[in-house]
């Protein structure tokens, strides 16, 4: 056997580092059987066993080995094979193989000019292979679908693909399948341009309209910011092309969220806004639209047209977006969401989200790694996005690409969802236009994210009053001196014949006229085409809170809502603790036992579905619920398996979509707003862990959901549910940050809440969707009180009535004997009513403000002149006094409230902190909060501030 093994070691292509060349070829032979020569094909055959399945490389070596020692020397026989020449063709197969993952490294990709050194694993002399070995023909294992070449001729190749223009990053994708689906569309053929003089003048067309509005504006008006795309025309190029073969894919719709460079282009150009509408938003005679009462800056506008395609016309939607750059991706997805989820069947492929970044916001801002993160879950997965940076290699015109990133490339956040990154030169329009065509592609089969890296630079500062020279002194030397994109095809173009110089001047002239006679400049438009889900928010407009809604449901639909609850399949096996949660909601149903919040609530959203309207509730916890209340999401004991049991009420009721989601605040709230502002006619509601985890969205609640209306008329109807109250869990697990949301009122934007009754949860929740009023409402959920003995409800609170914006008093007393009020919202009122119980206080009665926004003038003052004695009025809440509603409401007693009775407040003091760590000192505080409302001392001025 030694005599063998010895054999063996000197002929075996298998022995040392030829092991790696056989499974190289073994890979080939999987993907094409025809890319081997007929002598490996034929042994890979035998070896296969004609199986269709794959055979694991460590069999293939073992099988290989045992051959060579049956047969010595056979192997190496193999094509003349000797030990040496298959090192060599390992060595060359490894190289080719490295040209593939590291080759973007030093692609001719950047319009200033290429810096990167040659890494030494793709120089040759790395692999043993030297200057004699040029000439050496190689298997070459199917590059560009030849299987042998010389070795200079390999490596030519090699640069040409994946060192040009195109720098290809997709070597990390595991699944092989969309890797090799890449690999052969990047080593195969390229789009014939050169045979296609028509496509190559429409490159210039794109071209000439990019350059040329942003001059028409640089001269026309002068020193206004708009944020100029020169130094990334082929953006334009990018956008055409994508649209046009989306529209041969047979997409309909094309949601885009982008920051402010380059959106005036796309406005025009692209989406086809009238550019003497444009030109009115610089002058100042713009008309608003519907519903907007501030406005914003013209780069901020959002846009929506149809455009003409090959397949038919496409609406494009250009969402309006803040100058928080990135936050605008997680509302475009969950807009993209609600369309794909209004389309029913197929709706991945007829809705495609595109998303337009700058370089040092999409490395630098985490929300996209959020949105990444996303992107593959059940409950925000949209099919793939399309993303396109604009790749100015400095982002704000004063910092540098060390400053602004740790990773070699501002994409790099990009490969934690493995999606392939094509690094492309901007001033290269055909590559450009190549490569959009394979990303779309590769988005369309695989369904999954794809990132174009846009290589250019911005010709003019961070806006056209900055002078980049100032603090970029050497890159704006070189960029002074260089020519446009457009300039650079055009003679690129004349030298080919393709155009003459003439052609190219009337090019630029006739776009110029067309912009001075205000003419739509972009493809044709689809002027007739009707978009009717816009049409659908109308009737929302203009509306006032108060209106009627009838909430109330019928007993029998309650019961019957509480029977298919509890319909589980056989054998489902429920947790004890659940099983008695269930149990008790039996009771509730059938008037055995008042009902908690749990009942009230799942109540709300099974009637609501039960009558067609839909659903959506996402969250960390919301199956389950943060507090173990809601139970909307059931899992078997025995096999994991879940039910959601509001999916399986009747066969016509609207859709229940329930998510626990990612640990995410900006990004989850972010994709509901975006859902809830695209779909009128669905609870969308998002369910805070704890309220006070809303402080990761702030800019989502910010700049879209209290100012969205205003800035854009953009309505929504979100629900935001936030656990709220003050339980001695320390200062993070205590508050919502009401005062946040009441500053942010004005102009009836949003809804802010505080129920504290299981009905009034239910009618709340329902009135939301069952008026016609969409605003964002922001409820002060509970925690206690979920299982609170005094926060209950009976049955015929929901079978009347309604919504309650303010709730008087609830026990019997002689209002002339009542000479102090107090008023609360949430859960210290249980607290006050406990306590005023407990010392029989006969002149005190307790309102609670359940509606603190819009705040309800004509219950509150009501309920105030039933008490014609009154001496003192107290607010009493738990925050402290810099905190919660007082100072953001103090304001609406004050007008109401009869001038000679004074208003104290009764709460803490005020504080940095919400609330204290200590659970004996919270008690301590909560005790005199309680009692200064009870006994407070009357003050002898009006008012106590």
């Amino acid at each position: 056997m030694s005599n063998l093994l010895k054999l063996f070691e000197e002929s075996s292509a298998l022995y040392g580092g030829n092991a790696s060349y056989i499974e190289f070829l073994y890979e080939q032979y999987l993907n094409d059987p025809n890319s081997v020569s007929s002598n490996w094909r034929q042994r890979f055959d035998e070896i296969h066993c004609n199986s269709q399945d794959d055979t694991p490389h460590s069999i293939i070596v073992e099988r290989f080995e045992k051959l060579a020692i049956s047969e010595p020397g056979k192997l190496a026989k193999m094509q003349g094979f000797t030990e040496q020449s298959v090192k060599k063709q390992s060595a060359v197969a490894r190289l080719i193989n490295h040209y593939r993952v590291k080759g973007h490294q030093i692609a001719s990709n950047n319009p200033l000019g290429n810096t990167a050194v040659m890494p030494s694993d793709l120089e040759p002399i790395y692999y043993g292979l030297t200057q004699a070995d040029m000439k050496t023909v190689f298997d070459t294992g199917g590059l560009c679908g030849i299987d042998r070449l010389p070795l200079h001729t390999i490596i030519q190749t090699l640069k040409e693909i994946y060192c040009g223009s195109i720098g290809s990053e997709f070597m990390h994708i595991v699944d092989t399948e969309p890797k090799n689906w890449i690999r052969k569309k990047l080593e195969g053929a390229k789009p014939d341009y050169a045979s296609h003089p028509e496509k190559r003048i429409g490159l210039l067309k794109l071209l000439t309209s990019a350059e040329g509005l942003e001059k028409y504006l640089h001269r026309k008006y002068v020193g206004q910011k708009r944020f100029s795309l020169e130094g990334g025309e082929s953006l334009i190029p990018i956008v055409d092309e994508l649209i046009q073969r989306a529209g041969e894919n047979k997409v309909r719709e094309i949601v885009i969220g982008m920051a402010h460079r380059g959106r005036l282009n796309m406005l025009v150009n692209v989406l086809g806004k009238n550019p003497a509408a444009l030109f009115g938003e610089f002058e100042g005679t713009h008309t608003s639209s519907p519903g907007v009462i501030t406005g914003d800056v013209k780069y901020h506008m959002g846009f929506s047209s149809n455009i003409t395609t090959p397949g038919g016309p496409i609406h494009l939607t250009l969402a309006f977006n803040p100058s928080h750059l990135e936050i605008i991706n997680p509302v475009v997805e969950g807009s993209v969401k609600a369309r794909q989820d209004r389309h029913g069947v197929g709706g991945d492929d007829a809705i495609l989200p595109v998303l337009i970044h700058g370089d040092a916001s999409f490395a630098g801002q985490g929300i996209v790694m959020e949105t990444l993160n996303m992107s593959e879950t059940r409950a925000f997965h949209t099919g793939g996005t399309f993303h396109i940076v604009i790749n100015n290699q400095i982002g704000f015109t004063t910092s540098n690409p060390f400053d602004a990133r740790s990773t070699l490339y501002c994409t790099d956040v990009a490969n934690m969802i493995q999606a392939p990154v094509f690094h492309v030169n901007g001033d290269d329009p055909e590559a450009v236009a190549f490569i959009t065509q394979l990303a779309l592609d590769y988005r369309m089969i695989f369904h999954k994210d794809v990132v174009i890296d846009l290589i250019c630079y911005r010709r003019l500062g961070h806006n056209e009053a900055d002078e980049p020279a100032a603090t970029q002194p050497m890159m704006y030397q070189k960029i002074r001196n260089l020519l446009s994109t457009r300039q650079l095809y055009a003679q690129q173009l004349i030298n080919d014949g393709v155009i003459t110089e003439e052609a190219v001047n009337a090019m630029e002239e006739e776009y110029y006229q067309r912009l001075s006679e205000g003419q739509v400049v972009s493809r044709p438009l689809v002027i007739n085409g009707n978009y009717s889900y816009s049409a659908r928010w109308d009737k929302y407009l203009n509306q006032d809170w108060d209106q009627a809604a009838n909430t109330a449901v019928s007993l029998e639909q309650i019961q019957f809502c509480n029977t298919r609850l509890q319909d589980f399949p056989e054998g489902f096996e429920l947790h004890s603790r659940v099983a008695k949660v269930m149990d008790d909601r039996n009771k509730m149903a059938h008037g055995e036992i008042l009902m908690d919040w749990g009942f009230a609530e799942n109540m709300a959203y099974a009637t609501l579905l039960v009558e067609g309207y839909h659903v959506r509730l996402t969250g960390q916890d919301i199956g389950r619920g943060t507090f173990s209340h809601r139970h909307a999401i059931l899992l078997n004991q025995q096999t994991g398996d879940s039910l959601i049991p509001l999916k399986h009420l009747t066969e016509t009721q609207g859709h229940a979509q329930i998510f626990n989601s990612l640990l995410s605040e900006a990004g989850v709230l972010g994709f509901e707003y975006g859902y809830s502002s695209t779909e009128p006619d669905k609870l969308v509601i998002w369910e805070a862990q704890f309220g006070d985890f809303a402080n990761g969205a702030q800019v989502v609640i910010d700049q879209f959901i209290s100012s969205g209306e205003t800035k854009w008329g953009k309505l929504s109807g979100l629900v935001m549910l936030l656990p709220h109250g003050f339980e001695g869990q320390g200062p993070e697990h205590s508050s919502a940050r009401l005062e946040r949301y009441l500053q942010l009122c004005a102009d009836q934007n949003i809804q802010v809440c505080y129920p504290t009754t299981p009905a009034q949860i239910f009618h709340l929740l329902r009135r939301q969707l069952i008026r016609q009023y969409r605003k964002p409402l922001i409820v002060m959920s509970p925690k206690s009180l979920l299982r609170h003995k005094l926060a209950v409800s009976s049955l015929d609170e929901l079978t009347t009535g309604g919504f309650l914006p303010v709730i008087g008093e609830i026990d019997d007393v002689d209002p002339y004997h009542v000479t102090r009020l107090v008023m609360c919202s949430g859960k210290v009122y249980y607290d006050i009513l406990e306590t005023r119980r407990e010392d029989n206080l006969k002149h005190v009665v307790i309102i609670r403000i359940e509606q603190l926004y819009p705040f309800p003038n004509e219950y509150f003052k009501n309920e105030i002149d039933k008490y014609p004695n009154l001496e003192l009025v107290a607010w009493c809440q738990e925050e402290p006094k810099n905190q919660g509603a007082w100072y953001q409401s103090k304001h609406h007693f004050i007008d109401i409230i009869d001038d000679n009775i004074p208003i104290i407040y009764a709460g803490r003091v005020p504080s940095a902190s919400p609330a204290v760590g200590n659970y004996k000192s919270h008690l301590s505080e909560q005790k005199n909060v309680v009692h200064t409302a009870l006994y407070g001392i009357k003050v002898g001025k009006k008012h106590e501030f």
